[in-house]
C-alpha cells in the first residue's frame, strides 16, 4: 500500500511513485519536524576533497548567495515557530551550518539566534548548535555561544597527518594546527561546557586506533565516525563491489577498544545507536535504524531542502521547490521524498527486508542507497560493512551481559 503504479514504459526512480495520499488513507501520519538546519553561509574556508557540498554531484552551492540574508532568517524564524505551534511541539533544535557557518560573522549569527528565539517565545524552546571546522573559533564567537547556550561541534579527522590528508586549505596547506588552536580555546574552563563533540570522516589509510586516541585526547563528550559519502553509481573510496568489509574492520578495531575501556567516559554515536537498537529502542540517528527522519534544511537563499547529504547522490536530489517566504514546513511532510524517510520498513528493498539485521541497520544512511534507475530503494552501498559491524557489536554486548540467544539483544539481528 502507498506505492502508485507507473505508466507503461515510464521509469520513475523510487520514491517518485510513492503514494502519500494512500499512506495517509492507510493510517500513516507524518512525524513533524524537530530539527532545522540553517545554511547561514554557503562557502567554506577549507577545501576538503571529500566534501559532499563542493566536490560531489550537486554543485548548487555555486548559485547560492554567500550569506543568508536577514529577510530569509526572519522568514525561517516565523516558519519554525509556526510549525512547532501547529504541531504542538514545544522543543526544537536549530543547527547553524554551512559551508563554514562562522564565516557569516558573530553579529550575523547573533541576529539569527535572537530572531529565532523572539519568534518562538514564550511557548517554544529552541536549542542551538553549530557545526564548524574550528579554524575561526575565537573568544568573540565563544562569548556569543556561551551567552545563548549554543553547543559547538567540531569536524576533525584524527591526528595531524590523518586530518591533513583531506582537510586542507585551498592553497594545499593543512588545517590541523588551526583546528587544534580553536579546540584549545573551546575547551578552557569558561567555554568547555559548550563542547558538543567531534565529527570525524573515516579514512581507511589512517590507523583506526591512532585516530581514536587522537580524538580521545581532545576530551570530547561525544564522537561520531562518518562513512564517506558514496552510492552504487559512485562507490566510496576503498569499497569494492565484493563481500569485503574494510569499513567494518576499521570501526570494529575502535569499538573493541572503546567498549573495553572508555564507553563510560565518551559516547561514540554510531556504536551507541546500534546498541540502543539491539535492545529494541528507537534510533536517534539517521545513519542506522528505522526511526522517522524529521529534519529539514533551509539554504542561504531560503529554499527548503531535505538533508544536505543527499547532494552526494545527484544534482537536485535534496531539492523540494519550496521556499520559506511562501511555504510552511508542514508542506514538506507531504512530499514523497520526505515521506519515504518516515515510513520505516515500507521504504526498504526486498533484499533488506530479507536480512535479519534490517531492524537495526535500516538500510543505512539514505543517500548511500542510491542507484540510478531504481533510486533509493536499495541496500546501502555499505551493506556488507554494516552487517558485520552490527553482528560484531551484538556478539560482544551479548557476551558481556551473559545473555542467551533468546534475549532481545541477541535476536535483534
Amino acid at each position: 500500500m502507498g506505492v502508485s503504479s507507473e505508466e507503461p514504459g515510464q521509469t520513475i526512480e523510487w520514491p517518485g511513485a510513492l503514494d502519500v495520499r494512500g499512506l495517509l488513507e492507510d493510517g500513516w501520519r507524518p512525524t513533524p519536524i524537530r530539527d532545522f538546519i540553517l545554511k547561514v553561509h554557503s562557502r567554506c574556508n577549507l577545501a576538503c576533497d571529500y566534501c559532499y557540498m563542493y566536490e560531489m554531484a550537486d554543485q548548487g552551492w555555486r548559485r547560492q548567495p554567500r550569506r543568508m540574508s536577514r529577510h530569509v532568517l526572519e522568514w525561517a524564524a516565523r516558519r519554525i515557530a509556526e510549525h512547532a505551534r501547529t504541531n504542538r511541539i514545544f522543543d526544537v533544535q536549530v543547527v547553524l551550518h554551512g559551508g563554514e557557518p562562522l564565516l557569516a560573522g558573530a553579529e550575523h549569527l547573533r541576529y539569527a539566534i535572537e530572531t529565532i528565539v523572539a519568534a518562538a517565545e514564550p511557548d517554544v524552546r529552541v536549542g542551538f548548535s553549530v557545526q564548524t571546522n574550528g579554524v575561526l573559533l575565537d573568544e568573540m564567537f565563544l562569548d556569543l555561544f556561551a551567552e545563548h547556550g549554543v553547543s559547538v561541534g567540531v569536524s576533525v579527522d584524527g591526528d595531524e597527518e590523518g586530518h591533513d590528508l583531506h582537510r586542507r586549505r585551498a592553497d594545499g596547506r593543512g588545517s590541523y594546527q588551526a583546528v587544534r588552536d580553536g579546540l584549545e580555546r573551546l575547551t578552557v574552563p569558561g567555554y568547555r561546557h559548550l563542547f558538543g563533540g567531534v565529527l570525524s570522516t573515516i579514512e581507511l589509510r589512517n590507523d583506526p586506533i591512532a585516530t581514536y586516541e587522537s580524538l580521545l585526547g581532545l576530551g570530547p563528550p561525544e564522537m561520531d565516525f562518518l562513512l564517506p559519502h558514496g552510492n552504487w553509481d559512485t562507490p566510496p573510496p576503498g569499497r569494492p563491489p565484493d563481500e569485503s568489509t574494510p569499513y567494518a574492520d576499521w570501526l570494529i578495531a575502535i569499538f573493541d577498544r572503546w567498549y573495553a575501556a572508555e564507553a563510560g567516559d565518551v559516547r561514540i554515536r554510531l556504536f551507541s545507536e546500534i546498541i540502543r537498537l539491539l535492545f529494541g529502542r528507537m534510533s536517534a540517528s539517521e545513519a542506522v535504524g528505522l526511526s522517522p527522519v524529521a529534519v529539514v534544511v533551509v539554504e542561504t537563499n531560503g529554499e527548503i531542502e531535505q538533508v544536505d547529504s543527499l547532494k552526494s547522490a545527484y544534482d537536485g536530489a535534496a531539492g523540494t521547490r519550496l521556499h520559506v517566504s511562501r511555504d510552511p514546513f508542514d508542506t514538506v511532510l507531504s512530499l514523497p521524498s520526505v515521506a519515504a524517510r518516515q515510513i520505516g520498513r515500507r521504504a526498504l528493498s526486498d533484499q533488506c527486508l530479507a536480512c535479519p539485521a534490517h531492524e537495526v541497520c535500516g538500510a543505512g544512511l539514505y543517500p548511500h542507497r542510491y542507484r540510478s534507475g531504481t533510486g533509493f530503494r536499495n541496500p546501502s552501498v555499505y551493506c556488507q560493512d554494516l552487517f558485520k559491524l552490527i553482528t560484531h557489536i551484538r556478539d560482544v554486548v551479548s557476551s558481556d551481559l551473559n545473555l542467551s540467544v533468546a534475549e532481545p539483544v541477541a535476536t535483534a539481528v
